[in-house]
């Protein structure tokens, strides 16, 4: 049985190719795409569970294919960047990318972040215990990969979610930022502290003034707090 559906978008036709060959091997379908305007389109009639994108692409760049894209979907975004090119991790985040893979790679990495990507973004449909958290207004949960704010469900990225079900969790414990990249991005991620902070402007976009009785609350110069009140 058929994987997931990936959209691969390099203008490298030998990459596309090769990673066609590993992908398919995994039992995943694949799409290909040259150019940024053709992934763009082909996003929209292929429908990926998972976006594999090139930085450097002709009539629209990785950066511009993005902004496209994150307008109606929130499919994960994995961005390639050849070695030497500069790649803001920050602006990267801003417009929504899950993670990054730097040219050359190697087939296994790039199957194990594939794979950690798409678990991050896809309900679970096991039994077992549901994680999830509630308070006022708020209900985390990440078993579903589902926020709920004011009782509307509310589109949120699959880090953006794991970061804040990890504070709420712990209400009223401050991390600090380099805490919070350990603990919920795990000890292999190449990002910085900013990181953590694109994330914490994108959920207080979502979250703030939505109840008096909870807050996501900076610590300042030590980090972030999810603030309980009586």
């Amino acid at each position: 049985m058929a994987l997931e559906k990936i959209l691969v978008v390099d203008d490298d036709t030998n990459i596309c190719e090769l990673l066609r060959l590993y992908l398919e091997k995994e039992g995943y379908t694949v799409a290909i795409a040259n150019d940024g305007e053709t992934a763009v389109s082909t996003c929209r009639e292929f429908a990926p569970a998972l976006i594999m994108l090139d930085l450097m692409l002709p009539k629209l760049d990785g950066w511009g294919v993005c902004r496209e894209v994150r307008k109606t979907n929130d499919v994960p975004i994995i961005m390639l960047t050849a070695k030497g090119e500069t790649f803001d991790k920050v602006l990267g985040l801003e417009l929504g990318a899950d993670d990054y893979i730097v040219k050359p790679f190697d087939a296994k990495e790039v199957l194990a972040r594939i794979k950690a990507v798409l678990r991050r973004s896809t309900p679970s449909l096991g039994g077992g215990d549901v994680k999830e958290v509630r308070y006022d207004k708020l209900v985390i949960n990440l078993t579903n990969y589902e926020l709920q704010v004011d009782g509307k469900r509310v589109d949120t990225p699959p880090k953006e979610l794991e970061l804040i079900f990890h504070l709420a969790s712990n209400p009223n414990r401050v991390y600090t930022r380099d805490q919070l990249l350990d603990e919920v991005w795990g000890f292999d991620y190449y990002g910085d502290s900013r990181t953590v902070d694109v994330h914490v402007k994108r959920l207080r976009e979502k979250l703030e003034g939505v109840s008096d009785k909870w807050d996501l609350k900076t610590v300042w110069s030590v980090g972030y707090k999810f603030e309980t009140r009586a």
